[in-house]
């Protein structure tokens, strides 16, 4: 058995974050195992290739819910990333720290050091913003930060003064002073090239000699002694392996498969555990539960004039811009197709932002399933402008389907459990018809193709958001931060309550959904992370 002093399982964007700090000094021995393979793919790297990954099986792992009765019994696709970097070397990179009062929430919950002024030294230090430090940026940490306003295409101009007609702010720097307002998007990417925490964390540390990354590693269980936490079982190239840790094991699998682990390591709801035959190491309910997403809707206009489509539709278009890409690294195909967007609220006298919106010169009005060939948009101008409630109430659960660690989980996110739920997708459409309706876009509009014009009355757009809506991929919460053992998972320096050198570090450890994208926060919470690990293990 090999024996190391940590093992961090997942090497996702918080892994290797980890893998990182916690073998900086030389003096740990680190082991990191990652399911997938090596994230050095020209698809990867290139930013408007994530297209091609979202189904690609052999860096995605293409997990699907269970029928959803809000969304007309349709599945929801739920692709995270199964390659080194994890869910950040396939994301759309757009980089959202979210707004300070999430994080004041999480205090709030009964989790000391985690409000706004406690976290945004740990967000700055994982970044080097292009624009520079400051109050609130970082400068010089290894994520690399882009302001895509210099390159984004001449519509997105036109959109942001029609959020200002609609009575909206505009913003200088979501990530900074003024959260609140709509601005172009800033990307994990530099020079045209996607940064993952692949790239600027574990690349740079894999050159260590007391840290040990092994891919294709299936991790299938933590081993105990007692309510000891003191290796991972885990499966190569078709053998069985084990490894020790002798100071603690840190799960970061993600909001999906970290809650897989525990519970076929015996730690989660007894009669789950008990139904497929799992020992109990501990009878812990809230492993797997209180599972939040963000669930969003686009609404694709024809245009008037030309969009990215024009560019990127007619085959030599696409090779011309390739060619620019190869030779110069930039043009829409260094880009995110999510240009534009920001955090607002969507009617007066609301206390805070309660929706983001996105905007993207490019339109797929007849998307094929399986295929996301972001290359390939309508044969027409057009473009579309996308909506999620940044807070939803709803809370699902993720639990293990058989004993085989192989199989896939059962994820039932529970869309639209509240009315409140639904009181924000509604209030989220009416404010896209209504940027919609602002002299600045809408002299840019030929006509509404989805969901249509016709479509006006209350019930007829629930109907649409239950028949169009999906998953914007934010998974969390499912091994929630708090003080109560009987509903949380682990304390608030991360450590699973009531076993010893067991610590979950990842998206799952989330309180509640932050408001946006999640990838910052996840890369934040593996920063603060590794700062208490180091604290206590001194």
């Amino acid at each position: 058995m090999a024996e190391f002093d940590i093992i961090i399982v997942g090497a996702g964007s918080a892994g290797c974050v980890l893998a990182n700090r916690l073998s900086a000094s030389g003096k740990l021995r680190v082991l990191l195992l990652e399911a997938g393979g090596s994230d050095r793919r020209f698809m990867i790297r290139m930013p408007i290739g994530y297209g091609h990954s979202f189904y690609n099986p052999k860096v995605n792992w293409r997990f699907e819910t269970g029928p959803q009765e809000a969304l007309g019994g349709r599945n929801s696709y739920w692709p995270r990333g199964k390659v080194l970097g994890g869910s950040s070397s396939i994301n759309a990179m757009v980089f959202v720290r979210g707004q300070r009062e999430d994080f004041d929430d999480w205090k709030a919950e009964g989790n000391p050091g985690w409000g706004w002024d406690d976290v945004l030294p740990h967000f700055k230090a994982i970044e080097s913003f292009e624009r520079g430090a400051d109050d609130y940026r970082g400068g010089s940490g290894e994520l690399a930060v882009t302001d895509m306003t210099p390159s984004v295409h001449p519509l997105c101009h036109d959109w942001l003064d029609a959020t200002e007609e609609a009575g909206m702010r505009r913003t200088r720097d979501y990530n900074g002073a003024a959260e609140e307002g709509t601005s172009v998007y800033q990307i994990s990417a530099r020079k045209g090239v996607r940064a993952s925490t692949a790239t600027a964390f574990l690349r740079p540390a894999m050159g260590r000699a007391n840290l040990t990354v092994v891919t294709g590693a299936l991790a299938r269980r933590v081993l105990f002694e007692g309510n000891r936490a003191v290796g991972v079982e885990y499966e190569t190239n078709g053998q069985i392996q084990t490894a020790r840790a002798w100071r603690e094991v840190v799960l970061s699998a993600g909001a999906v498969q970290t809650p897989m682990l525990l519970q076929h390591s015996g730690v989660g709801p007894g009669e789950v555990l008990r139904r497929f035959g799992k020992p109990v190491v501990k009878d812990m309910p809230g492993v797997g539960r209180n599972l939040q997403d963000h669930l969003g809707i686009d609404y694709l206009f024809r245009s008037k004039v030309p969009t990215l489509n024009s560019q990127l539709r007619p085959w030599l278009g696409r090779i011309m811009l390739g060619m620019r890409y190869v030779l110069f690294r930039n043009g829409p195909l260094s880009l995110s197709v999510n240009q534009a967007g920001g955090f607002v609220r969507s009617r007066p006298g609301l206390d805070r932002v309660d929706q983001q919106l996105y905007f993207s010169p490019v339109s797929y009005s007849k998307p094929k399933p399986g295929v996301r060939r972001l290359t390939m948009p309508d044969p027409f101008p057009g473009f579309f402008i996308g909506v999620q409630p940044c807070r939803p109430d709803s809370r699902g659960r993720i639990e293990i389907s058989a004993a085989d660690p192989h199989a896939a989980p059962l994820i039932e996110p529970n869309y639209l459990a509240s009315q409140n739920d639904i009181d924000q997708m509604l209030d989220g459409v009416r404010l896209v018809r209504r940027i919609s309706e602002q002299p600045a876009i809408a002299k840019y509009i030929e006509t509404e193709m989805q969901p249509g014009r016709e479509v006006q009355s209350e019930e007829a757009l629930i109907a649409d958001i239950r028949a169009r809506s999906g998953s914007v991929f934010h998974a969390s919460c499912t091994c929630r931060m708090g003080p109560d053992p009987a509903r949380d998972v682990v304390d608030a320096r991360l450590r699973v309550h009531g076993i010893e050198g067991l610590r979950v570090i990842d998206a799952s450890v989330f309180p509640n959904v932050t408001s946006g994208n999640i990838n910052a926060p996840t890369i934040m919470v593996a920063q603060k992370g590794a700062a208490m690990m180091l604290e206590d293990l001194r």
